[in-house]
């Protein structure tokens, strides 16, 4: 049991190679860099892999059960020797650990985030091969690895916080890699900005959480959550679980939070791939996942996470039908997709959602790594519409690209077809009524998707060569440390799936047994207008012998299959004059979608005002016009109730607004705070790097005390 009471070694690998980056990267040779930083990513997947195999003979006698190793006592009040005592839904202590947590929800997490993580690595030296910069990128991935392992790991919400934020701080670094660009840096404080919002939500959630349930801990509050001692819709609880959602909308990129996702793609490929696969994106479904014993007493909230992720998918998927830059098709695809995990959240389906999280960390990191792949072998070329004609000469790229795109359309024998029909299924068999509405937003959703995925097969691969001559004669295949990524992924995305093989296709769905215990709350109540509907708390156990079960699975089958027909039909033969279907029907609904239907512009217009003065920044003016006003008719009043002259009137107005409130309350608290401030600004320099290189350095030391302390 080594391995897994030392769960707390796995993210340190990542970590020390980070540090090791900082200080002394300049100085280190590509090769020292590649041992490094991906070599420890690989010692952190080895030990995962065995972490988990021992975690199944922990948990053998109590399937479920999770393995927790608490390091050190991070926050708390009162005695901490004291037992856990619930009273009234409170304890008769708060604390927080630094500590970490093994069951079947984090043992899936934990796998394919070092797995694809470590193929990432991987590929990353044959693409960032001649790019500068080489450490500092390596640094930085190594550094998002950590962050997202804590957040996994991590045995309550605080420690989860420190993930969350940490992953933030890595996607910042990493969108904003080539810092030269200005679309870069601004595409990265655009994601900053944009995750700030939602994570203000996050905290405040996690606060309510510590303030109703007396601690932060997941098995803690799980256990009170499913005591019975809390009725459905209890609002406390409902504001929490919506405060955490929004959390979720910044991270996982769901409306109206999503638009920092697709300038997410000024970083380098394979960042993308590890946001989009791997890392970030998935941070705000696990939590989800994670809280799924506080939603469930929260029906309005669940309601809430399945409408704005089914509307999610769908809007995502209407823009990336007509995107010519590859990789914001798939940027798009990410949004969409994460809507269907969403809506099975939503729904109750918790297994069904985690399963599509896990057959889509493959075949959405395969097809981000072709797709740069094809950017390498285009010399930088990121349009389809200047591609064309490539499956002969890029043959490796082709095949595993193919395969991914069978998988996310939904075709038999490919993991995302298992995936996405448990939450088509889940999300029909749920009650009758509003339900049935969000499973037809999800099959329209999977017809565009089959759709856009091969128009980009069909435009890359296929037609006429539309590319320069000079960029056509040094085409050519990627190195095999970024093909034999392609392929493992490959294969992955194919037998992925048949882990969680139905019942009604002969299979016994190992995936969602494996999590039962993790989502296996008492069946409850839940009340719609005085009605009261059984809805299981985890996973609705149906069995898979309904009839409609496979209609709707032919149903689904038959979408993927249109949509595949259409994109062969309208792009297979394409050369330098083709047309786009949905701009020969309606031009104006075609650059409707291929502007985001004018998301950024409204934004732009109401937040910053560019061009116009936008309504926001309007109503401060006019605050401020309506106070100025309100100052000067009182002085005005007074004035003349004493008699005096309209020109003292004018002259107090100016010194009122002048020496009292810009001079004493605007310059003076601002004096005051700059010169408060000064001791601490000579060791704040603005240098985000050092920020991130003081936390890590920090944490370790924090880290090898204690090892040393035992």
């Amino acid at each position: 049991m080594y391995f897994l009471d030392h769960l707390w070694i796995i993210p340190l690998f990542p970590a020390i190679g980070a540090v090791c980056m900082f200080f002394f990267g300049r100085k280190l040779s590509k090769q020292a860099v590649n041992g490094i930083c991906v070599g420890l990513v690989v010692l952190a997947f080895a030990w995962a892999c065995v972490a988990v195999w021992q975690y199944t003979g922990y948990s053998a006698a109590s399937p479920g059960k999770p393995f927790e190793k608490v390091l050190y006592t991070w926050m708390g009040t009162g005695d901490s020797s004291l037992s856990y005592v619930a009273h009234g839904g409170r304890t008769a202590e708060f604390r927080a650990d630094a500590g970490f947590l093994l069951d079947p929800l984090s043992c899936i997490w934990l796998l394919f985030v070092t797995g694809v993580g470590m193929l990432i690595h991987i590929y990353s030296i044959g693409y960032m091969g001649h790019e500068g910069g080489y450490y500092r990128f390596f640094g930085y991935m190594n550094l998002f690895m950590f962050s997202m392992l804590t957040l996994i790991l991590a045995n309550n919400y605080a420690v989860m916080f420190v993930g969350w934020e940490g992953v933030g701080l890595c996607s910042y670094l990493l969108i904003g890699f080539y810092f030269q660009r200005h679309s870069a840096s601004t595409a990265a404080n655009k994601a900053f900005i944009v995750n700030r919002i939602g994570d203000a939500g996050f905290i405040l959630g996690m606060f309510t959480i510590a303030w109703y349930f007396g601690s932060m801990q997941y098995t803690k509050v799980n256990l009170l959550a499913r005591s019975g001692q809390f009725h459905i819709g209890d609002p406390v609880i409902t504001a929490a679980c919506l405060l955490l959602f929004v959390g979720a909308c910044g991270k996982s990129a769901q409306f109206p939070l999503y638009v920092w996702l697709p300038d997410a793609m000024e970083g380098p490929t394979p960042v993308s791939a590890l946001i989009h696969a791997a890392t970030m994106v998935t941070a705000g479904v696990y939590m989800v996942a994670r809280s799924n014993a506080l939603f469930v007493l929260a029906p309005n909230a669940m309601k809430t996470v399945a409408i704005i992720g089914a509307l999610t998918a769908i809007f995502a998927a209407t823009i990336a039908l007509v995107q010519n830059d590859i990789k914001r098709v798939l940027a798009y695809s990410t949004v969409s997709q994460l809507g269907y995990m969403f809506l099975a959240l939503g729904v109750g389906a918790f297994a069904a959602g985690v399963f599509h999280v896990f057959t889509h960390a493959f075949f959405k990191a395969l097809l981000f790594l072709g797709a740069g792949s094809v950017i390498h072998a285009m010399s930088g070329q990121q349009e389809m519409q200047h591609m064309g004609a490539l499956g002969g000469k890029i043959k490796t790229t082709f095949g595993t690209m193919l395969i991914a795109t069978l998988a996310i359309a939904g075709i038999p024998g490919f993991a995302g077809f298992f995936s996405k029909d448990a939450i088509l299924w889940e999300t029909w068999s749920r009650e009758a009524g509003a339900y049935r509405y969000l499973w037809y937003i999800a099959f329209l959703t999977a017809l565009m998707t089959s759709f856009y995925m091969f128009r980009l097969i069909y435009l890359t691969f296929f037609g006429k060569p539309r590319m320069d001559h000079e960029v056509e004669h040094h085409i050519h295949e990627s190195p095999k440390t970024m093909t034999v990524p392609l392929v493992i992924l490959a294969i992955c995305s194919i037998g992925a799936g048949y882990l969680g093989m139905p019942h009604s296709l002969g299979g016994s769905n190992r995936f969602e047994k494996f999590l039962e215990p993790v989502f296996a709350n008492e069946a409850t109540v839940l009340e719609e207008g005085g009605k009261a509907a059984q809805v299981a708390a985890g996973e609705q156990q149906v069995e898979h012998t309904d009839p409609m079960e496979y209609t709707l699975m032919f149903a689904s089958v038959g979408a993927a299959v249109v949509g595949w027909f259409l994109a062969q039909r309208a792009y297979k033969k394409a050369d330098k004059g083709y047309k786009e279907p949905i701009q020969e029907i309606s031009p104006r609904f075609y650059k409707t979608l291929f502007r985001k239907w004018y998301v950024d512009e409204i934004y732009d217009w109401v937040f910053t005002g560019r061009k116009k003065v936008g309504p926001v920044r309007l109503g401060a003016m006019g605050l401020g016009d309506a106070m100025w006003k309100f100052d000067a008719d009182v002085i005005d009043g007074a004035v003349n109730g004493a008699g005096w002259s309209t020109r003292m009137s004018g002259t107090l107005s100016v010194l009122w607004d002048n020496r009292i409130i810009d001079g004493l309350f605007v310059n003076g608290v601002a004096i005051v705070t700059r010169l408060a401030s000064y001791p601490v600004r000579l060791v704040q320099w603005g240098l985000v790097q050092w920020y991130a290189l003081v936390m890590v350095a920090g944490l370790v030391g924090f880290v090898f005390y204690y090892v040393v302390k035992w």
